[in-house]
């Protein structure tokens, strides 16, 4: 398509558009070439080829230029007297160099601005149709498990998720100016408890990052999880936030894959996830929070000490907190 257009364009049109384009894509590759080490001499190579079709080109608008300022001096040919009988042959008219020209120099100028114009509507069109995902209540309608009347000061899957989709999150994260994917929360028991025991849990998911927190009603203490599940995983260590017992653990989450063929198995090993475990209060009397952060994209895990900050900045914010 593109062809065709450029071969039915007037020659006035159609040659400064080409010496225009191959001027600005031979420099292009040739710093490219010099700045880039993959291909360098294949890039230059064709950076230099296409500098010399653009000189090539520029050579024969000169000549053509030329040749029509000779045209327009020469002296007017003499023209035979027609018949008076004869209708009167119409005259072809000349085309206009200086009209091409300025047609010319327009269209250009409407390629470049719709070049330079192009990335900034996408982006504003990506980000205006990309809005922070707000928390979702998996629970709205539904009546809470008793478990969460039978503990007081419980906290639901909606009271997580307010708290961690904070608005600075992304940059406690370490991620600036990325917004949240997907966010919600879930009001929910621990298995095999027959419904007893109050687990709540938030999700939120960026580009780079997905984390998630849960609360957990038990009677298992920080401290007797430091003691005896934590060795079990990958680089624990004992921490205190806020005066609370807690723990950093590290853990493989797990993969599930529906289908495929050629897999032996449905569940494989997962991205690597830091959660650290927190007591409900000072006191520890069981039950804890669990803050967990991992990449689906194989990014790097912060530090520690960045999941503290995160930790520290939205636990106090939570209704019915303890001590």
């Amino acid at each position: 398509m593109l062809g065709l257009i450029i071969r039915v364009l007037p020659f006035w049109v159609r040659e400064p558009l080409l010496i225009l384009g191959g001027s600005l894509f031979g420099v292009g590759m040739v710093f490219n070439a010099v700045t880039e080490s993959e291909s360098r001499w294949i890039m230059a190579g064709l950076g230099v080829a296409l500098l010399a079709v653009t000189a090539f080109r520029i050579r024969t608008v000169r000549h053509a230029w030329r040749a029509r300022r000779e045209a327009a001096g020469a002296p007017a040919p003499q023209v035979q007297p027609r018949p008076v009988d004869g209708p009167a042959a119409p005259q072809k008219k000349e085309p206009n160099a200086a009209a091409q020209a300025f047609v010319a120099l327009a269209l250009v100028g409407a390629l470049v601005g719709a070049v330079w114009l192009a990335p900034l509507v996408t982006e504003d069109a990506t980000a205006t149709a990309r809005k922070p995902a707000t928390c979702s209540d998996h629970d709205a309608g539904k009546k809470l498990p008793k478990a969460y009347a039978l503990t007081p000061g419980a906290v639901t899957g909606n009271d997580l998720c307010k708290a961690l989709n904070r608005s600075d999150l992304a940059d406690l994260l370490g991620t600036p100016g990325e917004t949240p994917l997907v966010a919600y929360g879930n009001s929910g028991t621990a298995a095999l408890t027959a419904d007893k025991v109050a687990e709540s849990e938030a999700r939120v998911q960026f580009d780079t990052y997905t984390v998630e927190f849960s609360a957990t009603y038990n009677h298992l203490t920080a401290a007797q999880y430091a003691k005896v599940l934590a060795p079990q995983t990958l680089d624990h260590r004992a921490e205190k936030v806020l005066g609370r017992p807690a723990v950093f653990t590290s853990d493989h989450l797990m993969q599930f894959r529906i289908g495929g063929e050629g897999s032996s198995s449905t569940a494989t090993e997962g991205p690597l996830a830091r959660t650290l475990t927190v007591a409900l209060d000072r006191k520890d009397p069981g039950g804890s929070f669990d803050f967990t952060m991992w990449s689906a994209t194989g990014a790097v895990l912060p530090g520690d000490d960045v999941i503290l900050g995160v930790v520290e900045k939205f636990l106090p914010t939570l209704p019915g907190r303890r001590g």
